[in-house]
C-alpha cells in the first residue's frame, strides 16, 4: 500500500521537474506571460509534489509513543501548505497580467515550440492526474487527492493558455495576459476547495459521509435499542470513530461482545482503515 503511493507521488515529482524547466526556457525565450506563469505554478507544483512526496511516506508509518492516533494529518497539512503556495502564485499572476494589460507592453514572438509545451503539459496533467486519483480513492489519501485536483485544473490552465498563443498569432496580443488572469482564477477556486478541505480535517470537523454511513449501519441492527454521543474524526487516510449503543440489559456479556464485533467488521468493510471504539450500556 504505502509503496504504490510513494510511487505515485514520486512519478509526480518527475513530472513537475520536466513541466517547470521547459515552461521556464519557452517562456523567457517566447516573452509569453501565459506560459511563464504556468512555469511558476509548475514550479510551485513541483513544491507541492515534493512535500506529498514525504508527506505519503511519514503518514503510514504507525502509531508511537508520541503520536497515538498515527501520523495521517501530515497529509492534510500536506494538502494545506499546497494551497498557500498556489495562492502565491495567483499573487504574481495577476498583478504581471495587470500590469501588462494598464502598461500596453504585450508584444510576444510565439513559436513552435511554445504550442508543444503546452500541449505537452496537457498530456502530461491529465495522465498524472488520473494516475494520483486512482491510487488517491484506492488508499483514502488526501494528500494524493489534493495533487490530482491540482493537476487536473492545470489542465484547463493550460488550455487558457494555448488559446491566448492562438490569439496572438491573430494579433492579439492582449490576450496572453487575458489568458494569464484566467489561470490565476481558475487557480484560486482550487487553492479554496484544497484549503477548506484541509482545514476541516486539521480541526477534525466530523465528515459528513462517513456519519451518515455509520448511522445508517447501525439501524440495521435490531439488537441496538438506539446508539448516541456518535463522533467522527479524520486524520490523512484513517477514520476514527467512537459511539455509545443501548442494548437489552438481558444480554450476557459474551452475546454482547459479539455484537459489537459484528459492527465493527461491518463498519470497516464499509469504511476502509477506520479505528472503532464501541461503549455498550444496559437499555433500561
Amino acid at each position: 500500500m504505502a509503496e504504490e503511493k510513494k510511487r505515485a507521488a514520486l512519478i509526480s515529482v518527475f513530472a513537475a521537474v520536466f513541466l517547470t524547466g521547459s515552461k521556464l526556457i519557452i517562456g523567457i525565450i517566447t516573452g509569453s506571460l501565459g506560459i511563464l506563469s504556468e512555469a511558476l505554478h509548475s514550479g510551485l507544483d513541483l513544491v507541492a509534489a515534493v512535500i506529498t512526496y514525504f508527506s505519503v511516506r511519514i503518514s503510514d508509518k504507525p502509531a508511537d509513543q508520541d503520536h497515538h492516533f498515527g501520523h495521517g494529518k501530515i497529509e492534510n497539512l500536506s494538502a494545506l501548505i499546497e494551497t498557500l503556495l498556489l495562492l502565491i502564485t495567483c499573487t504574481w499572476i495577476i498583478y504581471e497580467g495587470v500590469s501588462r494589460l494598464v502598461s500596453g507592453e504585450t508584444h510576444i514572438e510565439v513559436t513552435y515550440w511554445s504550442y508543444i509545451v503546452v500541449v505537452a503539459s496537457i498530456i502530461i496533467d491529465i495522465n498524472r492526474s488520473r494516475m494520483l486519483s486512482k491510487v488517491a480513492k484506492k488508499h483514502n489519501s488526501q494528500a494524493l487527492e489534493a495533487d490530482a485536483l491540482h493537476f487536473s485544473t492545470d489542465i484547463w490552465s493550460s488550455s487558457v493558455v494555448l488559446f491566448g498563443l492562438v490569439c496572438v498569432n491573430f494579433g492579439w496580443f492582449f490576450a496572453d495576459a487575458i489568458a494569464a488572469l484566467g489561470v490565476a482564477v481558475i487557480v484560486l477556486f482550487v487553492s479554496f476547495q484544497l484549503g477548506k478541505k484541509s482545514i476541516d480535517v486539521l480541526l477534525d470537523k466530523a465528515p459528513k459521509e462517513t456519519m451518515l454511513i455509520v448511522e445508517q449501519t447501525l439501524e440495521k441492527y435490531q439488537q441496538v435499542k438506539y446508539f448516541h454521543n456518535l463522533k467522527v474524526r479524520s486524520s490523512g487516510a484513517d477514520t476514527f470513530i467512537k459511539f455509545n449503543i443501548h442494548v437489552d440489559a438481558d444480554l450476557s456479556l459474551r452475546e454482547v461482545h459479539k455484537l459489537c464485533d459484528e459492527i465493527e467488521k461491518d463498519l470497516e468493510s464499509l469504511i476502509s482503515r477506520s479505528e472503532i471504539n464501541i461503549h455498550a450500556e444496559p437499555n433500561e
